[in-house]
């Protein structure tokens, strides 16, 4: 029986990344958009990528970043999956690797127990281009899992992971029901549950 559910943010329980939101404000959307498509389809180291993405966000505003995180797309069916995986009595716990500003807003909203993300750091109310944080390397997310595997008392074959990028590789390595959700070729040659539909609802009928 599940008892852990860990899904990824962006581009998972998000439609969309929160960092090339945050890029197209000051009109460099392409250029981080091709760095995030780099990382995410394993071809560049995901530390790397996100020291060099948020380094171009150095001067925006944090109240458009706050605003820009409180009204973000979520995915359809998110809510109602959270929920159905909730009233069977599972943990369900975001990871991600772009950022808390966005995550922990969304836990209330969506439902989830906990969030780990990044922070970006601000001074006299702008971005100064440093990051750090819960998830800034390509094993935070398999290094966080076993962590709470350990607190919870739950094994591999009671967690489910569901993402869509090379930065969940290092959790998918860690669960026994691993969901491959709209991802990239890297991530579905490691699932065994593949949905290319956007709605987080058709996991459900799966496990």
């Amino acid at each position: 029986m599940l008892k852990l559910a860990v899904f990824d943010f962006d581009s998972t329980l998000m439609d969309g990344e929160t960092i090339d939101f945050f890029a197209e404000e000051l009109g460099i959307g392409e250029k981080v958009a091709y760095i995030t498509e780099e990382a995410m389809s394993g071809r560049l180291d995901f530390f790397e990528s996100l020291q060099q993405r948020v380094s171009l966000l150095k001067g925006l505003d944090y109240s458009v970043v706050t605003k820009i995180s409180q009204n973000l797309p979520y995915m359809k069916g998110a809510i109602e999956t959270i929920a159905e995986l909730k009233s069977r009595g599972m943990t369900v716990v975001c990871f991600s690797g772009g950022f808390r500003s966005a995550t922990t807003y969304a836990k209330d909203l969506l439902g989830f127990d906990a969030d780990f993300a990044n922070i970006l750091h601000e001074k006299d109310g702008k971005l100064t281009g440093f990051v750090g944080g819960d998830m800034m390397f390509s094993s935070s997310k398999g290094d966080m899992i076993q962590r709470l595997q350990k607190i919870l008392g739950v094994t591999r074959e009671e967690t489910l992971v569901c993402g869509d990028g090379a930065n969940d590789l290092s959790m998918f390595a860690h669960a026994g029901t691993r969901v491959a959700f709209c991802a990239r070729e890297i991530l579905q040659k490691e699932a065994n549950i593949i949905i290319n539909e956007k709605d987080l609802r058709l996991i459900l009928p799966e496990i």
